[in-house]
């Protein structure tokens, strides 16, 4: 042993002990930090925004549902999402579910951009940046289908014609791709196609056996419907998308034409097109049975692009329908297309329910040839009269957009509970401005008046028009109390708006409602 080795053991040894003697016995050694709790309920994670962190880093696979306590559609969901949860527990343990009432959890809401309830949206390798959102799917056995097309292979590979009917003839619904080879785009879209329409079962061949037996000779995606082959979309690379395929293979899930009801409004509105004609019209009235063979031939023509709907008139629950639509029992049987991206609305401009004029006029749509239909009533004499001004279709554009005024807009619907409610304390902010010749405090119903220049959000909503030259239509976001809505207009008003021309009588807002000219972005048909 080298001689510095001797002079290191006893130096090593003796800061040991210095080591050990400088911790006090009183002094504790840290704990580790305590990791949020995770409760479960009938399978399902209980998540909050405290240990949402701790279920994303510890799960491989999450999918969750945001729901609000209240909604019936979000309890309805919830026991079918934990009716899949205990049927994938032992199954798929990788694969967990989870739900967030997000009712008071706003900064969760807020980062996922949750708008509707219930949400569902699927986690990956602990990641919470751009979830993949899980839509259209309600039943248990379609949650279970959807996840595991998630996780592993969205298809099954078909290599026999026993295998392929026993495919088809397993449901009322099944999806048969038919290729070549394997190795190509459409394979790789059709395969996404099949993870988002959980509803049916998909497979896929290139045998050449299992082609001849079906006739097929191209790639070629099938549709069967009870075992019979319904619906053929050749497959080219490059020109179909999912999104296509999707909305094609996702209008079999419901009839040619689909009557709205209770039942089948979510299934309406889970089905991809974005297209929709309405007939609305008595089903008990002698001429329904004509109109409706005329409106169900039209249909087969547009199928993927525009969804056929009936709507009864006599059914008193389709009222609110009736409302949106602005249709009236003189007007009936009215046809009417609505676009549910732009929410803009068109009306059949023949009166009579034929064939002929059904297919021109959505031929018209598609070619966007067709008329906007927009509704406005008609302007009260006492519109100004009061603090909060009633605006219309009409006077609109000419109030809101003048540019010399800040323009505070209350946007409701008669029949809501919530628009009721803040109807008195929208009065209040209007006798408190009322004295401001520079600042209107206005309110519209948008329920029998169509504003295309605005666009809508949940009842009741607010938006604000500054005045001066570089107009910026701002979206109010905040509480709906006084004090709330005050403290936005007085932050947001800062900049005064361009001087009017004043008489002793009213100043500027006066001067407006003496003018007569009406400006209408549109047509009213």
């Amino acid at each position: 042993m080298k001689t510095h080795e001797f002079f290191l053991l006893p130096l090593l040894f003796l800061t040991g002990f210095l080591t050990a003697d400088s911790i006090s016995p009183n002094e504790k050694k840290p704990k580790k930090a305590k990791l949020p709790k995770i409760r479960k309920e009938n399978n399902v994670l209980l998540l909050k925004k405290s240990n949402f962190d701790r279920a994303l880093k510890e799960t491989k696979y999450l999918l969750v549902e945001f729901y609000v306590s209240l909604s019936s559609s979000s309890q309805n969901l919830s026991e079918e999402f934990a009716e899949a949860a205990r049927h994938l527990k032992k199954e798929a343990p990788r694969i967990q579910f989870g739900k967030i009432d997000v009712t008071h959890q706003h900064d969760l809401r807020k980062e996922f951009n949750i708008r509707e309830f219930p949400t569902v949206k699927f986690f990956v390798d602990g990641s919470r940046e751009d979830p993949i959102d899980c839509k259209g799917v309600r039943q248990a056995s379609a949650f279970i289908t959807w996840v595991k097309r998630r996780t592993g292979p969205s298809t099954v590979l078909i290599n026999s014609t026993d295998q392929a009917e026993a495919i088809i003839n397993a449901d009322d619904l099944a999806v048969i791709g038919f290729f070549k080879e394997l190795d190509n785009d459409s394979v790789e879209v059709f395969c996404e196609t099949a993870r988002d329409v959980p509803e049916m079962p998909f497979g896929m061949t290139a045998s050449k056996d299992v082609r001849a037996n079906y006739s097929i000779q191209k790639n070629t995606l099938v549709v069967f419907k009870k075992g019979k082959p319904v619906h053929n979309e050749v497959l080219e690379d490059g020109r179909q998308n999912k999104l296509d395929l999707t909305r094609v293979i996702k209008t079999f899930t419901l009839d040619l034409v689909t009557e709205y009801n209770l039942e089948t409004s979510v299934k309406i509105f889970d089905v991809p097109v974005e297209n929709h004609i309405l007939l609305f019209t008595p089903t008990n009235s002698e001429t329904f049975h004509a109109i409706y063979e005329n409106y169900k031939s039209a249909a087969e023509e547009f199928r993927g692009k525009i969804m056929f709907i009936l709507v009864d008139t006599n059914e008193t629950r389709n009222g609110r329908i009736f409302e949106y639509f602005r249709i009236r029992e003189v007007d009936v049987p009215a046809v009417r297309i609505l676009n549910l991206t732009s929410d803009a609305k068109y009306k059949m401009p023949a009166d009579e329910v034929t064939v002929e004029n059904l297919k021109e006029f959505c031929q018209n749509y598609l070619n966007g040839k067709a008329k906007l239909h927009v509704s406005s009533e008609e302007i009260p004499e006492d519109w100004d009269k009061m603090p909060v001004k009633v605006l219309v279709g009409k006077n609109f554009n000419r109030i809101v957009f003048n540019k010399t005024m800040t323009v505070f807009v209350m946007f409701y619907a008669p029949w809501s509970y919530d628009c009721r409610k803040l109807l008195p304390i929208w009065d209040k902010l209007g006798e408190q401005y009322e004295s401001h010749n520079d600042i209107i405090i206005a309110k519209i119903d948008v329920t029998a008046n169509d504003i295309l220049s605005v666009g809508f959000d949940r009842y009741p909503f607010f938006r604000l028009f500054p005045a001066g030259p570089d107009y910026q239509e701002v979206a109010y976001a905040g509480e709906h109390t006084l004090e709330a809505f005050s403290e936005f207009l007085e932050e947001q008003s800062k900049t005064k708006a361009e001087p009017g021309e004043k008489d002793p009588s009213g100043g500027i807002k006066e001067d407006l409602s003496q003018k007569e000219t009406v400006i209408m972005e549109k047509e009213e048909l």
